[in-house]
């Protein structure tokens, strides 16, 4: 389908377009006229993946001069993978109805862990290990002994890319990781060199939020990128909390006990050299007079140790005088940790801002504020010129000189919290330090000074006025989008109290009791044998989940389920949780039909699809607040109530909606899908709760399903099941939510998405 978005060309790969995605494409493409940021909310299933795609793509194809590039950010693995599926189809579609292949090339950038291709370097689970024997194959010195000493093992793919991948780019295409490690394979290159060298002429790099918001990685990946590019982050519900995290850091006297062996390596390693080779410690001397500007410049990018992007101001400053030498350096780290294990033996909570925390320093070990600025640098430079090759090792380390240098850095929008007890352990005394980032623009400021447009999108946005207060950013355009439907496909539904007429919900006073959890028993267990195929069910925390699931076993409700389906539970383990999905696929593959338990901010939640029979209902058990008497979060409340005036009910709300409708979307991934959701909660009903559903929920809530018991709610269950179990053609399932190209060009449908894009 050939489209006229507002005077672009716009070539679709579908025979159909729906409205919304029409309108989608119409204030796109007004945000990158207009060279602004944008937040765009889109339901799920509605095709927001293509529609961005396939209007960029025209972009970049039509404007050159306007915009050169296209950095698609998004969570997971999977996700990604989506994109460059659809990005391949896009790509034949232009091929069919041009005659000729787009000279365009698109790649994605994973880790080395998802793209190395040396098999025993490939073999290793944990990321950490495969980073560090990877910098142990290709560090320059280790390759530069290897000249000598051809026994020193070595990369051959890298040394193979080094030596003609470089001169030889990727040939024009779009590029999955698959794609990325057969071409590796076929021309003996490493795949993730290669991709990260590929990124400097690709039209459409596709890779993970943390590349652009984690300034440790940031730096060392995404440096090079032009103003004159867009910057899409999809599923962006949540990417406040991932800037957060991304600048937050948390050191535990485990960490410093580490940090003590790694200061005894480097003091044996520094000795080793002075008595060998004198000259380079030396040399490294002379080139941190210069300031650190031609530190970066000769040091090994790949050393993946935590180094926050210092201010360029401070780059251009030599390093102090007290740390420029090696040993005086170690010895400075040696007195900065043992003032943190003084910090760490504390009875009661410490809670402290950046300046507070660098006078006290000062005034007890006589620590300046210079010499901490540029501890990560120097510990980087160490490591060079020391040639170790066990980076991941030093991990301890970095994590500490990567502290020193956030909280010398930054003084406002951090706290220090120092705990004596974890929150998982609380009688068992296990002294933390949290240096916690409470402003999430900290880490995304960068990127929307930096980038001419900012696309912020997902399904679950509502309501969409917080994220310019939490980002601090003014967009050029916000816009919502409703799901156009010929048939009801979606039902909403709130649950508030059992047939005893007893109250459900998960608010902290009731969800113990035992008639609340008896019901919400009840609940599942009729679902169960009204519903076919998968039900996903998403509770507040895990240890709510365990539990309720315990008191379940106690009342015969588990083996109630299990009459009806197969049970599978969500944990904390990665590998037991993606053993779970397996299992419970394919029960639902199956025709036996099954139950997942799961939690909301879980792997569960985020960016896994239960389409079709895999998810035909979806309860959301209560309201998914967060801890509320977490420490790091009250002085987050506190600093968002100050600074951007958000009241700390209205954020807590806002938080817990996002992320309940973030749960009850996973049902439904398409038109041709229908699903119900369930929200098992007495307060749903509540208008400021409600109220912040995204518009496409609250759409098709209707008022007589906001306050059902349990009987009532499977009946309308039922009755939903039954109307969508009638035979149905494509046309007819579609209906009037479907646009032929004719009726897109119609002087009438312009007049109303101008109308609708004014209002």
């Amino acid at each position: 389908m050939k489209l006229n978005i507002d005077g672009l060309l716009v070539l679709f790969p579908y025979d159909y377009i729906y409205p919304e995605q029409y309108s989608y494409m119409f204030e796109l493409k007004k945000s990158l006229d207009a060279k602004g940021h944008c937040l765009l909310e889109m339901p799920s299933g509605t095709g927001k993946t293509v529609s961005l795609l396939s209007l960029i793509v025209a972009y970049l194809r039509e404007k050159p001069q306007h915009l050169s590039k296209l950095i698609y950010c998004s969570r997971t693995v999977p996700e990604l993978e989506k994109v460059l599926e659809e990005l391949k189809k896009l790509m034949e579609y232009y091929e069919k109805e041009t005659g000729e292949p787009l000279k365009m090339l698109g790649l994605a950038l994973s880790s080395r862990k998802n793209l190395c291709i040396k098999p025993e370097v490939a073999s290793l689970k944990e990321g950490k290990k495969v980073d560090g024997m990877c910098h142990a194959l290709t560090a320059s010195y280790v390759r530069a002994k290897h000249q000598n000493q051809p026994g020193i093992p070595v990369c051959s793919f890298f040394e193979d890319f080094d030596a003609k991948g470089r001169e030889e780019p990727l040939p024009y295409g779009i590029y999955n990781l698959e794609d990325l490690k057969s071409y590796g394979q076929k021309m003996g290159w490493c795949p993730y060199f290669l991709a990260r060298y590929a990124m400097s002429h690709a039209n459409i790099v596709v890779y993970s939020y943390h590349y652009l918001l984690d300034p440790k990685i940031a730096e060392l990946v995404s440096k090079d990128i032009p103003r004159s590019c867009a910057v899409v982050f999809d599923e962006a519900h949540n990417i406040d909390n991932v800037c957060i995290e991304s600048m937050t850091c948390h050191i535990t006297r485990r960490a410093l006990d580490k940090c003590h062996n790694n200061i005894e390596t480097l003091t044996e390693n520094i000795n080793r050299l002075k008595n060998q080779d004198a000259d380079r410690l030396r040399t490294e001397y002379d080139r941190l007079v210069q300031g650190l500007q031609d530190a970066r410049v000769a040091r090994d990018t790949d050393v993946q140790l935590a180094n926050p992007v210092l201010p360029d101001e401070v780059l251009e400053e030599a390093v102090p005088g007290n740390i420029r030498q090696a040993e005086h350096f170690v010895a400075f780290m040696r007195r900065f940790i043992e003032y943190l294990k003084t910090r760490l033996r504390v009875q009661h909570v410490v809670s402290e801002t950046p300046p507070s925390f660098l006078q006290h320093i000062n005034q007890q070990v006589c620590i300046d504020r210079k010499p901490l600025r540029f501890c990560a640098e120097r510990l980087r430079s160490l490591l060079q010129t020391l040639e170790i090759t066990d980076i991941a090792d030093f991990g301890g380390l970095g994590l500490v000189a990567g502290f020193a240098t956030l909280v010398s850095t930054y003084s406002k929008g951090f706290v220090i919290i120092i705990e004596p007890f974890d929150d998982q352990t609380p009688t068992i005394p296990n002294p933390i330090l949290h240096f916690c980032c409470l402003d999430a623009s900290v880490a995304i400021k960068p990127v929307f000074d930096r980038f001419q447009t900012v696309v912020i999108t997902s399904g679950t946005l509502s309501p969409v006025d917080m994220y310019p207060k939490l980002l601090d950013f003014v967009p050029a355009n916000i816009a919502t989008f409703t799901m156009t439907l010929s048939r009801q496909c979606v039902m909403p539904m709130i649950c508030s109290k059992g047939n005893d007429q007893v109250a459900i919900s998960s608010k902290f006073e009731t969800r113990e009791d035992m008639a609340v959890i008896r019901n919400y028993g009840n609940l599942l267990v009729e679902m169960t044998a009204s519903v076919p195929d998968g039900i996903v069910c998403f509770f507040v925390s895990y240890l709510y989940m365990e539990s309720v699931v315990t008191v379940w076993h106690e009342q015969g409700v588990i083996s109630n389920v299990q009459k009806n389906k197969l049970l599978f539970i969500e944990t904390q383990d990665g590998t037991e949780t993606a053993l779970a999905l397996y299992n419970y696929q394919k029960a639902c593959e199956n025709g036996r039909g099954a139950v997942l338990l799961s939690v909301a901010r879980g792997k569960v939640s985020e960016g896994i699809d239960f389409d079709h029979h895999l998810g035909r209902a979806v309860i959301m058990f209560g309201i998914p607040y967060v801890y509320t008497q977490s420490r790091i979060l009250k002085a987050r409340l506190e600093y968002l109530r100050d600074q951007f005036n958000i009241r700390e009910n209205d954020f807590l709300t806002f938080d817990a909606m996002r992320h309940a409708a973030q749960c009850v979307g996973r049902a439904i991934r398409g038109k041709t899908d229908y699903g119900i959701m369930v929200f098992a909660d007495k307060r749903y009903s509540k208008a400021d709760k409600k109220g912040k559903l995204p518009k496409w929920i609250q759409e098709h809530m209707k008022e007589a399903n906001c306050n059902l018991t349990i009987d009532e709610a499977i009946q309308v269950s039922k009755r939903f099941l039954r109307q969508m179990a009638q035979p149905f053609s494509r046309d007819d399932q579609l209906g009037l939510s479907l646009l032929t190209v004719e009726q897109v060009e119609s002087d009438d449908f312009k007049a109303r998405i101008r109308s609708a894009a004014q209002a």
